[in-house]
Protein backbone atom coordinates (compact mmCIF):
# COMPACT_ATOMS: atom_id res chain seq x y z
CA UNK A 1 0.00 0.00 0.00
CA UNK A 2 1.61 3.15 -1.19
CA UNK A 3 2.44 5.86 1.48
CA UNK A 4 -0.61 8.47 0.19
CA UNK A 5 -3.03 5.93 1.16
CA UNK A 6 -2.10 5.69 4.50
CA UNK A 7 -1.84 9.44 4.99
CA UNK A 8 -5.64 9.42 3.07
CA UNK A 9 -6.63 7.28 5.68
CA UNK A 10 -5.60 8.88 8.14
CA UNK A 11 -6.84 12.35 7.20
CA UNK A 12 -10.13 10.57 6.87
CA UNK A 13 -10.05 8.97 10.19
CA UNK A 14 -8.66 12.51 11.60
CA UNK A 15 -11.50 13.92 9.70
CA UNK A 16 -14.76 11.49 11.24
CA UNK A 17 -13.33 11.93 14.64
CA UNK A 18 -12.70 15.55 14.32
CA UNK A 19 -17.02 15.77 13.01
CA UNK A 20 -17.61 13.09 15.96
CA UNK A 21 -16.42 15.43 18.12
CA UNK A 22 -18.08 18.64 17.13
CA UNK A 23 -21.29 16.62 16.62
CA UNK A 24 -20.80 15.24 20.82
CA UNK A 25 -20.17 18.94 21.37
CA UNK A 26 -23.37 20.47 19.63
CA UNK A 27 -25.40 17.97 21.43
CA UNK A 28 -23.63 18.89 24.91
CA UNK A 29 -24.44 22.42 24.19
CA UNK A 30 -27.74 21.78 23.02
CA UNK A 31 -28.54 19.32 25.70
CA UNK A 32 -26.43 20.87 28.59
CA UNK A 33 -24.99 24.42 28.13
CA UNK A 34 -28.03 25.26 26.35
CA UNK A 35 -30.60 25.30 29.53
CA UNK A 36 -28.12 26.42 31.96
CA UNK A 37 -27.58 29.50 29.66
CA UNK A 38 -30.80 29.80 29.27
CA UNK A 39 -31.46 29.80 33.01
CA UNK A 40 -28.36 31.70 34.38
CA UNK A 41 -28.43 34.48 31.64
CA UNK A 42 -31.64 36.25 32.50
CA UNK A 43 -30.72 36.15 36.30
CA UNK A 44 -26.93 37.03 35.58
CA UNK A 45 -28.35 40.26 33.90
CA UNK A 46 -30.61 41.06 36.78
CA UNK A 47 -28.01 40.78 38.90
CA UNK A 48 -26.04 43.43 36.82
CA UNK A 49 -28.26 45.72 36.27
CA UNK A 50 -29.40 45.81 39.65
CA UNK A 51 -26.21 45.97 40.94
CA UNK A 52 -25.45 49.12 39.21
CA UNK A 53 -29.32 50.39 40.00
CA UNK A 54 -27.91 49.88 43.44
CA UNK A 55 -24.43 51.77 43.05
CA UNK A 56 -25.64 54.72 41.30
CA UNK A 57 -28.93 55.31 43.63
CA UNK A 58 -28.05 58.39 45.67
CA UNK A 59 -30.39 59.03 48.37
CA UNK A 60 -29.98 62.53 48.33
CA UNK A 61 -30.63 62.88 44.89
CA UNK A 62 -33.70 61.34 45.00
CA UNK A 63 -35.44 63.18 47.42
CA UNK A 64 -34.64 66.15 45.70
CA UNK A 65 -36.47 64.87 42.68
CA UNK A 66 -39.37 64.34 44.84
CA UNK A 67 -39.23 67.71 46.11
CA UNK A 68 -39.43 68.73 42.32
CA UNK A 69 -42.43 66.42 41.52
CA UNK A 70 -44.43 67.96 44.28
CA UNK A 71 -44.14 71.13 42.70
CA UNK A 72 -44.91 69.80 39.48
CA UNK A 73 -48.62 68.10 41.22
CA UNK A 74 -49.35 70.86 42.77
CA UNK A 75 -49.41 72.78 39.28
CA UNK A 76 -52.10 70.14 37.70
CA UNK A 77 -55.61 71.15 36.95
CA UNK A 78 -56.84 68.16 38.33
CA UNK A 79 -54.81 65.02 39.95
CA UNK A 80 -55.67 62.15 37.35
CA UNK A 81 -52.75 59.62 36.85
CA UNK A 82 -52.65 57.49 33.50
CA UNK A 83 -50.13 56.40 31.02
CA UNK A 84 -51.41 54.96 27.65
CA UNK A 85 -49.01 51.99 28.23
CA UNK A 86 -51.11 50.86 31.46
CA UNK A 87 -53.45 48.75 28.99
CA UNK A 88 -51.79 45.18 28.66
CA UNK A 89 -52.05 44.48 24.90
CA UNK A 90 -49.65 40.96 23.63
CA UNK A 91 -50.77 39.62 20.46
CA UNK A 92 -54.09 38.90 22.11
CA UNK A 93 -52.52 36.36 24.65
CA UNK A 94 -54.33 39.20 27.56
CA UNK A 95 -57.70 37.40 26.15
CA UNK A 96 -56.92 34.42 27.40
CA UNK A 97 -57.19 35.58 31.42
CA UNK A 98 -61.08 37.11 32.98
CA UNK A 99 -59.50 40.53 33.50
CA UNK A 100 -60.39 43.46 31.67
CA UNK A 101 -56.60 44.37 30.72
CA UNK A 102 -57.59 47.50 28.46
CA UNK A 103 -60.16 48.86 30.77
CA UNK A 104 -58.11 51.68 31.79
CA UNK A 105 -57.72 53.26 28.06
CA UNK A 106 -61.48 52.68 28.02
CA UNK A 107 -62.46 54.71 31.35
CA UNK A 108 -60.05 57.11 30.31
CA UNK A 109 -61.48 57.44 26.87
CA UNK A 110 -64.78 57.57 28.72
CA UNK A 111 -63.67 60.91 30.74
CA UNK A 112 -62.70 62.36 27.81
CA UNK A 113 -65.90 61.94 25.94
CA UNK A 114 -68.13 63.17 28.37
CA UNK A 115 -66.23 66.36 28.45
CA UNK A 116 -64.99 65.34 32.16
CA UNK A 117 -61.55 65.53 30.71
CA UNK A 118 -60.14 67.25 27.65
CA UNK A 119 -57.22 66.13 24.58
CA UNK A 120 -55.54 69.86 26.28
CA UNK A 121 -55.83 68.70 29.97
CA UNK A 122 -52.99 67.94 31.67
CA UNK A 123 -52.42 64.80 33.66
CA UNK A 124 -49.85 62.86 35.18
CA UNK A 125 -47.95 60.36 32.95
CA UNK A 126 -46.29 58.07 35.99
CA UNK A 127 -42.29 56.51 34.58
CA UNK A 128 -41.51 53.03 34.78
CA UNK A 129 -40.84 52.39 38.41
CA UNK A 130 -37.14 52.42 39.49
CA UNK A 131 -35.62 49.28 40.73
CA UNK A 132 -34.36 51.10 43.71
CA UNK A 133 -37.96 51.52 44.65
CA UNK A 134 -39.00 47.87 43.94
CA UNK A 135 -36.01 46.45 46.02
CA UNK A 136 -37.43 48.39 49.24
CA UNK A 137 -41.16 47.06 48.46
CA UNK A 138 -39.96 43.17 47.23
CA UNK A 139 -37.45 40.80 48.16
CA UNK A 140 -34.31 40.70 46.01
CA UNK A 141 -35.36 36.72 45.33
CA UNK A 142 -38.76 37.43 44.19
CA UNK A 143 -37.33 40.48 41.78
CA UNK A 144 -34.35 37.13 40.60
CA UNK A 145 -37.80 35.05 40.00
CA UNK A 146 -39.53 37.39 37.96
CA UNK A 147 -36.56 36.54 34.85
CA UNK A 148 -38.63 33.18 33.87
CA UNK A 149 -41.93 32.68 32.15
CA UNK A 150 -42.63 30.22 34.72
CA UNK A 151 -43.19 32.35 37.57
CA UNK A 152 -44.83 35.01 35.79
CA UNK A 153 -47.18 33.08 34.41
CA UNK A 154 -47.89 31.29 37.82
CA UNK A 155 -48.49 35.16 38.75
CA UNK A 156 -50.89 36.12 36.29
CA UNK A 157 -53.07 32.57 35.87
CA UNK A 158 -52.05 32.50 31.77
CA UNK A 159 -50.05 29.47 30.32
CA UNK A 160 -47.26 31.81 29.11
CA UNK A 161 -44.37 29.21 29.59
CA UNK A 162 -43.76 28.80 25.81
CA UNK A 163 -43.00 32.65 25.67
CA UNK A 164 -39.53 34.31 26.40
CA UNK A 165 -39.71 35.87 29.67
CA UNK A 166 -37.73 39.27 28.32
CA UNK A 167 -41.47 39.54 26.29
CA UNK A 168 -43.20 39.12 29.13
CA UNK A 169 -41.24 41.52 31.39
CA UNK A 170 -42.12 43.98 28.09
CA UNK A 171 -45.60 43.56 27.70
CA UNK A 172 -46.82 42.41 30.86
CA UNK A 173 -44.75 43.74 33.56
CA UNK A 174 -43.95 47.28 32.02
CA UNK A 175 -47.28 48.25 31.80
CA UNK A 176 -47.80 47.10 35.69
CA UNK A 177 -44.78 48.64 36.84
CA UNK A 178 -45.76 52.01 35.40
CA UNK A 179 -49.01 51.36 37.15
CA UNK A 180 -46.94 50.90 40.51
CA UNK A 181 -45.26 54.45 39.92
CA UNK A 182 -48.58 55.88 39.35
CA UNK A 183 -50.03 54.95 42.89
CA UNK A 184 -46.55 55.94 44.41
CA UNK A 185 -47.01 59.77 42.49
CA UNK A 186 -50.48 59.31 43.09
CA UNK A 187 -49.58 59.17 47.43
CA UNK A 188 -47.98 62.14 46.88
CA UNK A 189 -50.74 64.23 44.60
CA UNK A 190 -53.22 63.73 47.39
CA UNK A 191 -51.23 65.03 49.82
CA UNK A 192 -50.55 68.04 47.74
CA UNK A 193 -54.39 68.01 46.38
CA UNK A 194 -55.88 66.58 48.78
CA UNK A 195 -57.33 63.64 46.40
CA UNK A 196 -55.87 61.59 43.38
CA UNK A 197 -57.02 58.53 40.77
CA UNK A 198 -54.45 56.48 39.60
CA UNK A 199 -56.21 54.84 36.33
CA UNK A 200 -55.23 51.34 37.40
CA UNK A 201 -52.72 49.72 40.37
CA UNK A 202 -54.28 48.22 43.28
CA UNK A 203 -52.22 44.98 42.98
CA UNK A 204 -53.10 43.91 46.50
CA UNK A 205 -52.50 40.30 45.99
CA UNK A 206 -48.76 40.72 45.64
CA UNK A 207 -46.79 41.68 48.65
CA UNK A 208 -42.85 41.75 49.77
CA UNK A 209 -42.27 38.30 49.13
CA UNK A 210 -44.84 37.38 46.07
CA UNK A 211 -47.18 37.92 43.84
CA UNK A 212 -50.55 36.03 42.35
CA UNK A 213 -54.00 36.74 41.03
CA UNK A 214 -52.80 39.14 38.20
CA UNK A 215 -50.97 40.81 40.56
CA UNK A 216 -46.83 41.91 40.18
CA UNK A 217 -45.99 44.49 42.05
CA UNK A 218 -47.02 46.07 46.03
CA UNK A 219 -47.68 48.70 44.78
CA UNK A 220 -50.15 49.29 47.86
CA UNK A 221 -47.60 48.61 50.34
CA UNK A 222 -44.76 50.26 48.56
CA UNK A 223 -47.24 53.91 48.25
CA UNK A 224 -47.81 53.76 51.94
CA UNK A 225 -44.27 52.89 52.93
CA UNK A 226 -43.17 55.74 50.63
CA UNK A 227 -45.34 58.49 52.19
CA UNK A 228 -44.29 57.51 55.63
CA UNK A 229 -40.56 57.71 54.67
CA UNK A 230 -40.53 60.63 52.55
CA UNK A 231 -43.49 62.34 54.09
CA UNK A 232 -43.40 61.57 57.70
CA UNK A 233 -44.13 64.39 59.26
CA UNK A 234 -47.84 64.53 57.76
CA UNK A 235 -48.04 60.05 57.09
CA UNK A 236 -47.77 58.75 60.42
CA UNK A 237 -51.28 56.76 60.39
CA UNK A 238 -52.56 55.44 56.95
CA UNK A 239 -55.43 53.50 56.44
CA UNK A 240 -56.67 50.73 53.25
CA UNK A 241 -60.10 50.84 52.51
CA UNK A 242 -60.04 47.69 50.30
CA UNK A 243 -63.35 47.36 48.75
CA UNK A 244 -62.38 44.89 45.87
CA UNK A 245 -64.13 41.36 45.97
CA UNK A 246 -61.25 39.42 46.80
CA UNK A 247 -59.21 39.76 50.00
CA UNK A 248 -56.64 41.90 49.85
CA UNK A 249 -54.09 39.48 51.36
CA UNK A 250 -50.89 40.78 49.50
CA UNK A 251 -50.70 44.31 51.57
CA UNK A 252 -51.82 42.40 54.48
CA UNK A 253 -49.01 40.17 54.91
CA UNK A 254 -46.85 42.97 54.36
CA UNK A 255 -48.68 45.18 57.09
CA UNK A 256 -49.08 42.11 59.65
CA UNK A 257 -48.29 43.45 63.28
CA UNK A 258 -48.13 47.12 61.97
CA UNK A 259 -49.92 49.46 64.59
CA UNK A 260 -49.50 52.28 62.54
CA UNK A 261 -51.65 50.73 59.00
CA UNK A 262 -55.21 50.00 59.73
CA UNK A 263 -56.90 47.66 56.95
CA UNK A 264 -60.75 47.52 56.00
CA UNK A 265 -61.13 44.56 53.96
CA UNK A 266 -65.11 44.09 52.50
CA UNK A 267 -64.68 41.02 50.71
CA UNK A 268 -66.46 37.56 49.44
CA UNK A 269 -64.87 35.55 52.10
CA UNK A 270 -65.75 32.20 49.96
CA UNK A 271 -63.94 33.22 46.90
CA UNK A 272 -59.94 33.71 46.29
CA UNK A 273 -57.39 33.46 47.99
CA UNK A 274 -58.70 32.99 51.83
CA UNK A 275 -55.82 33.60 53.18
CA UNK A 276 -56.27 32.81 56.80
CA UNK A 277 -52.59 33.99 57.88
CA UNK A 278 -53.27 37.33 56.12
CA UNK A 279 -56.61 37.93 57.29
CA UNK A 280 -55.02 38.24 60.97
CA UNK A 281 -53.87 42.05 59.65
CA UNK A 282 -57.78 43.30 59.01
CA UNK A 283 -58.20 45.49 61.64
CA UNK A 284 -62.29 45.55 60.20
CA UNK A 285 -63.58 42.31 58.53
CA UNK A 286 -66.59 43.05 56.63
CA UNK A 287 -68.28 40.37 55.22
CA UNK A 288 -70.06 41.06 51.97
CA UNK A 289 -72.50 37.90 50.23
CA UNK A 290 -73.65 36.96 46.86
CA UNK A 291 -77.37 38.14 48.58
CA UNK A 292 -76.50 41.53 49.62
CA UNK A 293 -78.45 43.86 47.68
CA UNK A 294 -76.90 48.05 46.96
CA UNK A 295 -78.60 48.93 50.55
CA UNK A 296 -77.48 46.17 52.48
CA UNK A 297 -74.10 46.47 51.04
CA UNK A 298 -73.64 50.15 51.67
CA UNK A 299 -75.40 49.36 55.44
CA UNK A 300 -72.50 47.21 55.91
CA UNK A 301 -69.78 49.57 55.07
CA UNK A 302 -71.30 52.89 56.56
CA UNK A 303 -71.66 50.86 60.06
CA UNK A 304 -68.12 49.99 59.70
CA UNK A 305 -66.00 52.13 57.76
CA UNK A 306 -67.49 55.36 59.34
CA UNK A 307 -66.74 54.07 63.19
CA UNK A 308 -63.20 52.96 62.13
CA UNK A 309 -61.96 56.71 60.60
CA UNK A 310 -63.49 58.03 63.97
CA UNK A 311 -61.30 55.34 66.14
CA UNK A 312 -58.33 55.52 63.62
CA UNK A 313 -58.08 58.88 62.75
CA UNK A 314 -55.38 58.28 59.62
CA UNK A 315 -52.90 60.72 58.38
CA UNK A 316 -53.59 59.06 54.94
CA UNK A 317 -56.32 56.88 52.76
CA UNK A 318 -55.58 54.10 49.92
CA UNK A 319 -58.71 53.20 48.90
CA UNK A 320 -58.77 49.99 46.46
CA UNK A 321 -62.11 50.82 44.59
CA UNK A 322 -62.18 47.29 42.75
CA UNK A 323 -65.36 46.92 40.60
CA UNK A 324 -65.26 43.13 40.27
CA UNK A 325 -68.50 43.27 43.40
CA UNK A 326 -70.64 44.67 40.10
CA UNK A 327 -73.30 42.30 39.52
CA UNK A 328 -72.09 39.56 36.82
CA UNK A 329 -68.49 39.37 37.32
CA UNK A 330 -67.05 35.82 36.60
CA UNK A 331 -64.84 36.33 39.50
CA UNK A 332 -66.59 38.62 42.35
CA UNK A 333 -69.49 36.53 42.63
CA UNK A 334 -71.60 39.43 44.36
CA UNK A 335 -74.37 41.57 43.84
CA UNK A 336 -73.79 45.30 43.40
CA UNK A 337 -75.38 47.31 40.79
CA UNK A 338 -73.36 50.11 38.69
CA UNK A 339 -75.73 52.76 41.03
CA UNK A 340 -74.21 50.75 44.11
CA UNK A 341 -70.38 51.09 42.70
CA UNK A 342 -71.33 54.70 42.46
CA UNK A 343 -72.63 55.46 45.72
CA UNK A 344 -70.08 53.43 47.46
CA UNK A 345 -67.10 55.64 45.92
CA UNK A 346 -68.91 58.66 47.37
CA UNK A 347 -69.62 57.54 50.26
CA UNK A 348 -65.98 56.66 50.55
CA UNK A 349 -64.43 60.30 49.43
CA UNK A 350 -67.13 61.87 51.48
CA UNK A 351 -65.43 60.40 54.85
CA UNK A 352 -62.58 61.76 53.61
CA UNK A 353 -63.61 65.01 52.80
CA UNK A 354 -65.33 65.27 55.87
CA UNK A 355 -62.26 64.44 58.09
CA UNK A 356 -59.79 66.22 56.24
CA UNK A 357 -57.92 63.14 55.10
CA UNK A 358 -55.98 62.61 51.78
CA UNK A 359 -57.15 60.27 49.43
CA UNK A 360 -56.37 58.21 46.79
CA UNK A 361 -58.05 55.77 44.59
CA UNK A 362 -56.97 52.77 42.70
CA UNK A 363 -58.75 50.46 40.43
CA UNK A 364 -57.88 46.94 41.37
CA UNK A 365 -59.97 44.29 40.15
CA UNK A 366 -63.21 43.84 37.48
CA UNK A 367 -63.66 41.50 35.13
CA UNK A 368 -66.09 42.92 32.46
CA UNK A 369 -66.42 44.67 29.64
CA UNK A 370 -68.52 47.45 31.81
CA UNK A 371 -66.47 48.20 34.69
CA UNK A 372 -64.71 50.82 32.64
CA UNK A 373 -67.63 52.70 31.91
CA UNK A 374 -68.95 52.56 36.06
CA UNK A 375 -65.59 53.70 36.95
CA UNK A 376 -65.62 56.82 34.58
CA UNK A 377 -69.60 57.15 35.84
CA UNK A 378 -68.48 57.09 38.98
CA UNK A 379 -65.19 59.63 38.48
CA UNK A 380 -67.73 61.97 37.20
CA UNK A 381 -70.37 62.12 40.15
CA UNK A 382 -67.34 62.47 42.28
CA UNK A 383 -66.47 65.51 40.12
CA UNK A 384 -70.11 66.60 40.33
CA UNK A 385 -71.02 65.82 43.98
CA UNK A 386 -67.38 67.03 45.41
CA UNK A 387 -66.42 70.37 42.92
CA UNK A 388 -63.53 68.42 42.01
CA UNK A 389 -63.37 69.54 38.22
CA UNK A 390 -64.23 72.96 39.16
CA UNK A 391 -62.01 75.70 38.62
CA UNK A 392 -61.26 75.40 42.76
CA UNK A 393 -60.71 72.03 43.02
CA UNK A 394 -58.62 72.27 46.23
CA UNK A 395 -60.40 69.63 49.06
Amino acid sequence: MQLYTFIDIFLTLASLTGLGIGIAYKILALIIIGPISYLTYPALMELILNTLSMLTFNEARYQQEIEKKVKQFAQLKYPIIYHPRYNITACGIEKIHHFDSRKYGRAFDFLLNSGILSKDTKIHKPAHVIRALLFKGHSKMYLLKLCYSLIISRIVEIPLVFLPASLLRWRLLEPMGLATQGTIDGGMMALEKGWAINLSGGYHHASYHGGGGFCVYADISMCINHLRKYFGERVKKAMIIDLDAHQGNGHERDFLGDPNVMIVDAYNHSIYPADKEAKRAIGVDIRVYKGDNDDDYLEKLRKNITPAIGNFQPDFILYNAGTDCLQGDPLGDLNVTAEGIIRRDEFVFSLAFENKIPILMVLSGGYQKSNAQVIADSIANLGKKFKLFSQDNMV
